[in-house]
């Protein structure tokens, strides 16, 4: 057995929340060692590469906030990144920062174990390292772990089988005859990216979603001077908005209008562009009234028959749902369909009976047949990369025990029975912009770190069972009433097949968590005991 490397802190991945956690930790003063098993820093942005990835966040937002200089004058010639540009600036900021001296890849975590004499978490890695660490930062990722669909005879396919969270560089899908299965934000974008390409594209689709356009464009002359004179204020905004998407949130209730200004609005954000912008400033309750986001459903719907020109594609890609998915936005999904060489299959009138060896066999009868399948079927999100490694707390309680009635973090960031333990993007985290929300994690757990190394008579930190059942009740109070809730999708687990759904997100609003986050540092961290 080796010898333990003794460090203060293993920060565990080396994506946005890793970096700014290695960064937090390391200007603490602790002896930090962040691990990736990765070959390299990115995280999601590292893996996803397949065609068409892009972030559905304003440039100027989906970056770091604490660094003014590199905002300001860090590139960023569009208005939505593309998976290499945020790959490129996340190397940035780890070579402007020297972070990399403390970062090891290909170094996998496969068991952590917490020691209650030694106050330590001994952590085992791949090639048979081990670390032991007084503090331990779980950065594994929301969006990491891929999900397969489960589908009999996918084993038998003799084409090419690829992951979109597992892209293959080396296909070639020039003149290729290609199947896609799932249609969220994942498949919208590939479904756009590789439509030119191809002899023959088919979406195969269960739960047709809407999505709008997201405004992608070269940023016009004049605009990223006016962001840079307007960055305090527009921080400022984000901050102390709910979803912290620099869009305008409105409270006017879309009943009150008349229908003429009903279309009027949806009009206006539609040609804006922007998933949250849609869903959110036009009109303040399309996630909690039924009737109002109706409303939204029958204009998506009107543009569906307005821009795609078969009626009987049209058809299988309107919803029957609500409007009450993660919004998506597009680069031209629906205008897609009218090529000749994209077509659909409505699985609500035929579902997929199995992946035969040429193709997909649907239950009409009908064999598909495809050089290439793709299956855009999303992740096992949240707690699937933390449920396949062994962490054990205080009395060797595992964590898939903790979390056998589902996934529970006080604050996103802790789990009673697991002292110095932290997670960043885990379970019940605020509902908004990934990097402002993964910064205001990091803010609090960094805080309560430092809490801790400066207390005289305890080595160690542990969140109280009520505290965690409190945030768990207040995360299931908080989504009554929305219509997020009675929809199935990835943010209740609906998509992973035996997987229990629950509350995985504080749909309180980011402005509110770090209202509570602000509190629970300014009072000495009352939910929380020493030892």
């Amino acid at each position: 057995m080796t010898t333990p490397v003794d460090i203060e802190a293993l920060v565990v991945g080396a994506g946005m929340a890793g970096i700014y956690s290695t960064y937090r930790l390391t200007r603490l003063g602790l002896k930090v060692q962040c691990i990736d098993c990765a070959s390299d820093v990115g995280g999601t942005w590292y893996w996803n590469t397949y065609p068409g990835a892009m972030s559905d966040t304003e440039s100027y937002l989906y970056r770091y906030s604490w660094d003014k200089e590199d905002l300001q004058t860090y590139p960023w010639p569009r208005h939505y990144l593309y998976q290499p540009e945020i790959l490129e600036y996340l190397r940035h900021v780890v070579a402007k920062y020297d972070l990399r001296k403390h970062m090891r890849f290909e170094t996998e975590m496969q068991a952590a174990k917490w020691d209650d004499e030694s106050k330590r978490w001994t952590v085992s890695c791949s090639a048979g390292l081990t670390f032991r660490a007084r503090y331990l930062v779980n950065c594994l990722g929301l969006l990491s772990k891929p999900n397969y669909p489960d589908i009999s005879g996918i084993d038998s396919f003799t084409g090419t089988l690829v992951h979109t969270a597992k892209w293959d560089h080396q296909l070639n899908l020039n003149g290729k005859t290609v199947g896609i299965i799932g249609n969220g934000s994942t498949g919208v974008q590939v479904i756009t990216a590789i439509a030119p390409k191809v002899h023959k594209l088919v979406s195969f689709q269960r739960h047709p979603q809407y999505s709008v356009p997201s405004g992608q464009g070269l940023i016009p002359e004049g605009y990223r001077k006016g962001i840079n004179a307007d960055y305090d204020n527009i921080w400022q905004r984000v901050w102390s908005s709910s979803t912290a998407f620099g869009v305008p949130e409105v409270s006017r209730e879309t009943m009150q209008a008349s229908p003429e200004e009903r279309q009027e609005a949806f009009e206006t954000v539609w040609k804006q562009g922007n998933g949250f912008r849609f869903m959110f400033s036009a009109f303040g309750d399309l996630t909690t009234n039924p009737v109002a986001n109706e409303e939204a459903c029958k204009f998506i719907r009107g543009k569906i028959d307005e821009i795609v020109e078969d009626p009987r594609k049209a058809a299988a890609l309107k919803p029957n749902e609500p409007y009450a998915r993660r919004p998506l936005c597009d680069t031209g999904y629906y205008q897609t369909f009218n090529r000749d060489n994209v077509d659909i299959v409505d699985l609500r009138k035929t579902s997929i009976e199995r992946i035969a060896p040429e193709g997909v066999q649907t239950a009409d009868g009908t064999l598909h047949h495809f050089d290439v399948l793709i299956f855009a079927t999303g992740f096992d999100a949240i707690e699937g990369n933390y449920l396949r490694v062994n962490i054990t707390g205080r009395g060797n309680k595992s964590l898939q025990d903790h979390w056998h009635e589902g996934p529970t973090a006080y604050g996103a960031v802790s789990c009673a029975g697991f002292p110095n333990m932290f997670l960043v993007s885990g379970p019940q985290g605020a509902f908004a912009n990934f990097p402002v929300v993964i910064e205001s994690e990091i803010e609090f757990l960094a805080a309560c770190i430092e809490h801790t190394e400066k207390l005289e008579s305890a080595e160690s930190m542990e969140v109280s069972e009520e505290a965690e059942k409190g945030w768990n009740s207040l995360c299931d109070k908080l989504v009554e009433g929305s219509l997020f809730k009675g929809t199935a999708s990835w943010i209740f687990g609906a998509n992973v097949k035996g997987r229990k759904a629950s509350t995985k997100f504080y749909f309180g609003g980011l402005n509110k968590y770090r209202d509570w986050s602000k509190h629970e540092i300014s009072q000495g961290f009352p939910s929380y005991h020493a030892s």
